[in-house]
């Protein structure tokens, strides 16, 4: 059959995306698709209107949301990441990386990776096709690592576990025996069944369209949502479970489900479809590869633009704060920091935040432990005081510290949250104007919070196959 042309272009667009090592100007999509200029535009519009991709400046790069639908595929095959999890107990007991993959055309998509700390670094990401080597020991990741590859009948379907090392022979004989009981078990792992159906169109709404006109292409959205929709049950939908829940018609899902098989991203097995790891192409790897600087960067840069004062994102390291991302404001007088940098937690807001986040026994722990010098003369230094400002940060959901760290300087904080658990704290810092505390507190929090929901929903879908980067 003939595929639907748009929804067509658009996956081909984002695979090229997802193969670039950073961002691409539209004249490199043009070059790299063969696409004409006002096809891409056209694709490149849509595309950021979805979230899938985002504007840097004049480049466009993947978003985290584009890794949904690698997450829904992953998801299926590894529903309560058993398979995962066995995988890094091989990896620990080896001290050496550990893939798990699964057949895909003429390759292996690697689908889990564990390192156990001072183990090999290997460029591969999960979402990579590796060429199948023809032996147990080839050297077929890259020149001087050896691959030790065995085959897994898993309840989830065929599975490669693959051990990376330096020596062919010491290591295929040291593995051997802790690979036999690893596959042992992986075979053991039964598959579950998919719950009832609760998804809902992802799809944009008919104003979308209105306001956008020709520069958006409702067939490669509707079709995007048939292919997240068909992600949601291991076991695929058929179509009319698909036009029912997108609320497209059945003619509609029909075709996007055809093209989307005829293309490499589906199969249909007795009447329903599912994804093939070549959804992992679409934007997947190149996401998951990210620094955490360079996942928050944007968030932060937007933050920055609005409220034109400087944004970080710090992590609670010891009894100190560590800066992981940053965005500066341009000013004549500014604070150099850069991301390692570190203070004291009890001086700042943000450390309070993540303070606060702790149980009040480990968090006053903390304080009592900490070095509590005075940086200036509102610096708070009891540990009564502390604990009280704390309690109050837990109370509030938010910390401001008035000059206690530096005289004309203030920050007001926010959690970030991931899965469930404080992961880090989102501040603004700022000049210590006539402008009242409360003032600044009204004007700045809601952004502040309005940045942290943003970045929050892009680690949710970074993390859910993934440690985060800190």
């Amino acid at each position: 059959m003939q595929e639907v042309g748009p929804l067509k272009r658009g996956l081909e667009i984002l695979e090229v995306v997802g193969r670039a090592g950073g961002p691409l100007r539209p004249a490199d999509l043009v070059a790299e698709s063969g696409l004409a200029r006002s096809t891409v535009d056209r694709v490149l519009s849509t595309l950021t209107e979805t979230g899938r991709l985002r504007w840097q400046g004049r480049d466009v790069v993947a978003t985290p949301q584009a890794m949904d639908v690698g997450n829904l595929y992953l998801s299926g095959l590894d529903p309560e990441g058993l398979l995962a999890a066995r995988v890094a107990r091989l990896a620990e007991e080896l001290g050496e990386t550990v893939l798990l993959g699964v057949p895909d055309r003429d390759g292996v998509r690697v689908v889990s990776q564990s390192r156990p700390g001072g183990s090999l670094a290997i460029a591969v990401r999960v979402g990579d096709l590796l060429p199948l080597g023809p032996s147990p020991d080839d050297e077929f990741i890259e020149p001087g690592l050896v691959a030790v590859t065995t085959s897994v009948r898993a309840a989830a379907g065929p599975l490669v576990l693959v051990v990376v090392g330096h020596a062919a022979a010491s290591l295929h004989e040291r593995a051997r025996p802790a690979v036999a009981a690893c596959v042992a078990d992986l075979e053991r792992i039964p598959t579950r069944p998919s719950p009832p159906n609760k998804y809902r169109a992802r799809g944009t709404d008919g104003d979308t369209k209105a306001r956008l006109g020709a520069q958006f292409l409702q067939s490669l959205d509707r079709g995007l949502a048939v292919l997240h929709a068909i992600g949601t049950r291991a076991d695929g939908l058929t179509i009319s479970e698909t036009a029912a829940v997108t609320g497209q018609p059945r003619a509609t899902a029909r075709r996007a489900l055809l093209s989307l098989t005829s293309l490499g991203y589906a199969r249909e097995s007795e009447g329903r479809f599912v994804l093939l790891p070549r959804v992992l192409d679409l934007g997947y790897r190149q996401v998951s590869g990210l620094s955490f600087d360079e996942l928050a960067r944007p968030h932060l840069r937007d933050l920055v633009l609005r409220v034109h004062d400087s944004a970080s994102v710090v992590v609670l390291d010891g009894t100190d704060i560590r800066y992981v991302a940053r965005a500066q404001a341009v000013r004549l007088m500014r604070v150099e920091i850069t991301v390692g940098t570190r203070f004291p937690a009890y001086a700042t807001a943000m450390g309070r935040v993540l303070l606060a986040e702790l149980p009040q026994d480990e968090a006053s722990d903390l304080i009592a432990r900490s070095d509590r010098r005075a940086f200036t003369a509102r610096t708070l230094t009891a540990p009564a005081e502390l604990e009280r400002a704390v309690s109050i940060a837990r109370d509030d959901g938010y910390a401001v510290v008035d000059q206690e760290l530096e005289m004309g300087l203030r920050s007001i904080a926010v959690p970030i949250h991931a899965a469930g658990r404080t992961v880090a704290a989102l501040n603004i810092a700022a000049p210590a104007a006539p402008e009242p505390v409360e003032a600044m507190r009204d004007r700045l929090l809601p952004e502040l919070r309005a940045t942290a929901r943003d970045l929050e929903a892009d680690v949710a879908a970074f993390t859910r196959h993934q440690p985060l980067p800190l």
